[in-house]
Formats: C-alpha cells, sequence, structure tokens
C-alpha cells in the first residue's frame, strides 16, 4: 500500500481540527502589512488582531507564497516516511504558491511529487484536500486519487459575498469587474470563482438580498442532494455567519455543515464583514 501525504496551503483556511482529523500537511503563506510580516498560521498573530489592525489601517496587506526552499523543506520531510505526495493548493492565477510547489517539485526531482492547481482558493481547495486524504486513508494509490479529485473538483462551487468593495480593488482583484459596478451605489456584489479567478456571479443592492442571493443560488444548484457539504466562513463576521449558517441548515439540511474563518491572506483580500459559503454538491 502506497504511503500518501496529502499537502495544501493556508489559503484554504481549513479549520485546524479538520486538518489534524485528516492528516493534512498546511504549508502557510505570509502577509506583509504596515512593516511586519505575519505567518498565516494562526500562531503568528490571532486573527482577531490581525482584523481589529485592518479595520484601523488604509493600507493593504501585501501576500507572500511560500518559497521553493520552504516546499523543499516540507516535501523531503514527508519523504521520509511517505512514498508520495498530492499537493494541492490556490489557483495559479490568483497566487504563486503552485508555481514554488512545482518548482519544488522539479528540484527535488522526486517521481511521486504531484503538484495540483485546485483553480480555487479557500475551502474549495480545502475540500478537495479532504478528499484526497480519505482516498489515501482508504488506500487508493496515488494515480486513483488524483482521477477522482479532478471529477471531485467539478461539483464544488463557491460565493463570496464582500461587505465593501475596498480591498478587493486595491489589492486587484476587481480590474476585470470593475466596469459591471459603473454607477452602482452600495452595490453588494456575490462572486465566484470562475476559470481560476474572481468572477461576478450576481449584484445585488442591499447587504442582505446578498445574503439572499447567495442561499438560494445553492439551494437551486444542490435540489435533491440529501449528501451536501457545506462550509461558512468569515472575515471577523461571526454573528452574519451562525445567522446565515442557521438558514443553511434549516433550509437546505446539508449532510454536513463546517464553520470556519476566513484567513489572514485571504481575508485581506475579502475585507472586514465579509462572507464566503462553498459547497460540494
Amino acid at each position: 500500500m502506497e504511503r500518501i501525504a496529502v499537502v495544501t496551503d493556508s489559503t484554504s483556511d481549513l479549520p485546524p481540527g479538520l486538518a489534524r482529523q485528516y492528516g493534512i500537511h498546511i504549508i502557510p503563506l505570509s502577509v506583509v502589512f504596515e512593516g511586519k510580516k505575519y505567518i498565516d498560521d494562526g500562531k503568528s498573530i490571532k486573527l482577531g488582531d490581525f482584523y481589529r489592525k485592518l479595520k484601523a489601517s488604509r493600507n493593504m496587506p501585501m501576500a507572500a507564497q511560500p518559497s521553493p526552499g520552504d516546499f523543499m523543506r516540507l516535501y523531503s520531510r514527508l519523504l521520509k516516511d511517505h512514498d508520495n505526495i498530492i499537493s494541492i493548493h490556490i489557483s495559479g492565477k490568483l497566487s504563486g504558491t503552485y508555481n514554488s510547489a512545482a518548482l519544488a517539485k522539479k528540484q527535488l526531482g522526486h517521481p511521486g511529487i504531484e503538484v495540483v492547481d485546485s483553480g480555487f482558493v479557500h475551502m474549495a481547495c480545502g475540500f478537495m484536500a479532504m478528499e484526497a486524504a480519505r482516498l489515501a486513508s482508504n488506500s487508493s494509490d496515488a494515480g486513483e486519487i488524483l482521477r477522482r479529485i479532478k471529477a471531485f473538483r467539478a461539483n464544488i462551487w463557491s460565493l463570496y459575498c464582500p461587505f465593501t468593495l475596498d480591498n478587493l480593488i486595491k489589492g486587484g482583484r476587481m480590474n476585470k469587474l470593475a466596469g459591471a459596478f459603473a454607477g452602482m451605489l452600495e452595490v453588494k456584489p456575490v462572486l465566484t470563482i470562475k476559470d481560476g479567478e474572481v468572477s461576478l456571479f450576481k449584484k445585488a443592492r442591499k447587504w442582505e438580498q446578498a445574503k439572499d442571493v447567495m442561499i438560494s443560488a445553492i439551494k437551486d444548484a444542490a435540489s435533491g442532494n440529501d449528501s451536501l457539504v457545506i462550509s461558512v466562513a468569515d472575515v471577523d463576521a461571526r454573528k452574519e455567519a451562525d445567522s446565515i449558517s442557521g438558514r443553511i441548515r434549516d433550509e437546505l439540511k446539508p449532510r454536513e455543515l463546517i464553520r470556519t474563518e476566513v484567513g489572514i491572506v485571504v481575508g485581506s483580500h475579502l475585507g472586514i464583514g465579509g462572507l464566503g459559503i462553498t459547497c460540494h454538491l
């Protein structure tokens, strides 16, 4: 039986307990903010402390991916007691993390390392890592896992609602969408990830309407699905996320509902008050 290690990065925002439960190894990104570097590992700075700083500042944190050397050190350590590594990461169009991992694989020259561009961010990437780890624990070989997570990926859908557009604009994530919001005041866009990039799903005029859009869209997509898995995450908006989680539980009745928080890398772009819903249909 192949001994397979599963790796993802911190932008997956996997709850630490789930990562431990599935045996998933997480390599952290980092942000540089107001002259200081913070590691996206929940230890370098507490989420609440970081978001308080973000609220009080006009500056935009700058994210940095792990270096190829960081990946080489992790892969080398894992290969001491594993035959293969499946490393699943944030979309290469959103971060250089995938490229760093691919370069580390090339430099190590080990045939058992597989680097996967998830095409997503946040828990969509996390769901893929969880599925890969589940398959590995059930004795699937690396080739089978890669084939099955490709099919699994096709049934993942994520929606995001920023409370304001400020950080998305400052972070350059809204450049291609700027025209869609011309002349609209206090617009509340519902965003998704399409072809590895941030894309507009639908526009709403009010915050409550935006939340309704997210729930209705998932309800329509999941009609008749009795194995729905959903995660709900927030950027320093626990009450909002708990409220929408309650609605999801009552209206969609998912098989599993995961509550998590948006880490400092993704949260720096989504902005304070933002919400994210990810589902596997």
